[in-house]
C-alpha cells in the first residue's frame, strides 16, 4: 500500500504493508529508531509520537491512518541549529535522562502539554505524563525539565513583541 504523510517537517511517500503499525513503520521501513518499543500494547509510551499535533501510541496505530497525516517523531524534536531542543536540554540540565528508553515518549509527551498549555501546574504535568512509564527517573526530574521548558518559553513569548 502506498503511503504519503509528513514526518518531520518531510514529505514521505512509500509502500508498506497495510497491517503494519506505525512503530514497525517508523522503526523497519524508515530507520528512526528513536521512537521505542516497549509493551507493543499502548501500556509504556515508549512508542509515543505526535500525530497531528496529539500524543499517540505508535504500537496503536496502523501505518495507513497517517496517509495525509504528520507524524513527528523524537528525530524531529530539536532546535533550530540542530542540537537538542530546549525541552531536551533541560532533560539533561535536570538529570531527567538515565538510561533513556522513556525519554523520547517523555519528551513528546512534554512537547504535546506545553503546545496547549504553557503555565501547567506539577499536576497536570504529571496528567500528561500518565501514559509514560518510567523505571528510572522517578518522575521528579522529568516534571522539572517539563515545567522548566514551559516557564522558559513562557518568558520567551511575553519578551516577543505583538504583531
Amino acid at each position: 500500500m502506498r503511503l504519503d504523510f509528513t514526518l518531520n517537517n518531510q514529505t514521505v511517500s512509500l509502500d508498506a504493508p497495510p497491517d503494519v503499525s506505525l512503530l514497525a513503520l517508523l522503526r523497519d521501513y524508515l530507520n528512526l529508531t528513536g521512537t521505542k518499543e516497549g509493551c507493543a500494547v499502548g501500556e509504556c509510551g515508549a512508542c509515543s509520537v505526535l500525530l497531528d499535533g496529539r500524543l499517540v501510541n505508535s504500537c496503536l496505530v496502523l501505518a495507513p491512518q497517517v496517509a495525509g497525516r504528520t507524524v513527528v517523531t523524537i528525530e524531529g524534536v530539536r532546535a533550530g541549529n540542530g542540537g537538542p531542543s530546549d525541552m531536551q536540554q533541560n532533560f539533561i540540565e535536570y538529570g531527567a535522562v538515565q538510561c533513556g528508553f522513556c525519554i523520547p515518549g517523555m519528551v513528546l509527551a512534554g512537547e504535546a502539554l506545553l503546545a496547549t498549555n504553557l503555565h501547567p501546574s506539577r499536576q497536570e504535568i504529571r496528567t500528561a505524563l500518565a501514559g509514560n512509564l518510567c523505571r528510572c527517573t522517578g518522575y521528579q526530574q522529568i516534571v522539572d525539565a517539563i515545567e522548566a521548558t514551559a516557564r522558559e518559553r513562557l518568558a520567551k513569548n511575553q519578551k516577543e513583541p505583538v504583531r
